[in-house]
């Protein structure tokens, strides 16, 4: 492919998303906030009890969250690990939260929804609730 202009580079975040979350939302608006496009990938797994989200279904919640910004979502093979040689050109950053998004826990909410405590509606986007409760509740 050859551009005129090269594409911005993105920013990749890359996760099981089970549930996203109000920690995930952070983490990924820091660099929106940045002007920085997004790169989201979903890795590609099994439901289970820890991952009870489909690989489409956690892609659709996504999707709702982002509809508005400049963020692509794809679906990638499950990873074992991450790996880069020296020089490749890309940085490797750490975002550290705040206390009160530092303790949301994927586990607490899929832990809430199961036991009918709808607190974890103030955990997570509201764009997303009716998806949640179709898939989950």
């Amino acid at each position: 492919m050859t551009y005129k202009t090269p594409p911005k580079p993105r920013a990749l975040f890359i996760g099981r998303w089970q549930p996203f979350h109000n920690g995930h939302k952070w983490l990924i608006n820091k660099k929106l906030s940045c002007n920085t496009p997004i790169l989201i990938a979903v890795r590609d797994i099994l439901p289970d009890d820890k991952n009870p989200f489909t690989t489409e279904q956690t892609v659709e919640m996504l999707t709702e969250v982002y509809a508005d910004d400049d963020v692509v979502i794809i679906s990638i093979s499950d990873i074992e690990s991450v790996n880069y040689g020296r020089g490749v050109g890309y940085a490797i950053n750490e975002h550290v939260p705040p206390d009160n998004i530092c303790r949301i826990s994927a586990s607490d909410i899929r832990n809430k929804i199961h036991n009918q405590d709808d607190t974890w509606k103030t955990l997570v986007d509201q764009r997303i609730w009716h998806l949640i409760e179709k898939y989950l509740v």
